[in-house]
């Protein structure tokens, strides 16, 4: 079962902060006869997305469950801490866990980074999801560590963010279920794996077709005809059209004549 016959178009789950319009636009030069059609999901249902087969491919957080859905990893995330922009942490370009030692830190239930143990001090409750924790940063309830396009996707004029250089980071990556690896699938994959429209690889494509030279020298068996004129090794051994031949040029060599020194 291929991709273009199981499907007219190609499904792309993408979670939070991951931007593929690139790849998109890539896929629409490409393949402009098969639509690509985008399902913005939460990063903690991508994997039941992928699942339940509602995607044929995802961009996802890692990590996966490598026992169900091949990944190819394609970067990793700058963590960052997301504060008011009056607040003291804003007066560097760059955090330490030790810096928020004294901050509360904010841990939303959707949480993508994997932390041993957070840093700063803990809030009375989780918020229910990233953007929840955003408002209660922008309350001045506490701090929020995210991966940088997170910040990015929810921006507020009222907030700024730093990096928090000793954080996990977020990775990204392309997945989809290993058993059903479909040509569609390929080509995406050739896609944002950079390679060219005429890659040879991605798709498995049929062997060429012998060349017509060697497909004649194949017939002859390898060997060469006489060329067209010349009397064959028989034939100048014997047989009388080969004495008369013989004796022909003989005779046309006794009956020119010769110069005169």
């Amino acid at each position: 079962m291929t991709g273009s016959a199981a499907s007219p178009s190609f499904r792309l789950a993408y979670v939070p902060g991951v931007t593929p319009g690139k790849w998109v636009r890539i896929w629409q030069e490409r393949l402009p006869d098969v639509p690509l059609e985008l399902v913005a999901v939460p990063a903690a249902e991508a994997s039941d997305v992928l699942r339940a087969g509602d995607a044929d491919a995802a961009l996802v957080r890692l990590p996966v469950d490598r026992t169900v859905f091949s990944a190819i990893p394609l970067y990793e995330e700058t963590t960052v801490v997301v504060a008011p922009k009056d607040h003291l942490v804003t007066a560097v370009d760059e955090l330490s866990a030790e810096d928020l030692a004294d901050e509360i830190l904010l841990h939303p239930l959707d949480d993508v980074l994997d932390w041993e143990r957070p840093p700063g001090q803990p809030a009375l409750e989780r918020p229910a999801t990233t953007e929840d924790a955003v408002e209660l940063v922008a309350a001045g309830i506490g701090l929020l560590a995210v991966p940088q396009s997170v910040a990015r996707l929810h921006h507020r004029k009222d907030l700024t963010y730093r990096t928090l250089v000793d954080a996990p980071q977020s990775g990204v990556a392309l997945a989809w279920p290993e058993d059903a690896t479909t040509d569609l699938v390929e080509d995406f994959i050739g896609i944002v794996r950079g390679r060219t429209a005429n890659s040879t690889r991605g798709r498995t494509k049929p062997e060429p077709e012998a060349r017509p030279e060697r497909k004649r020298a194949e017939q002859k068996g390898g060997g060469r005809k006489p060329a067209a004129g010349k009397p064959t090794g028989k034939g100048s051994r014997g047989g009388s059209g080969g004495t008369r031949g013989a004796g022909g040029s003989q005779g046309a060599r006794r009956g020119k004549p010769r110069r005169r020194s």
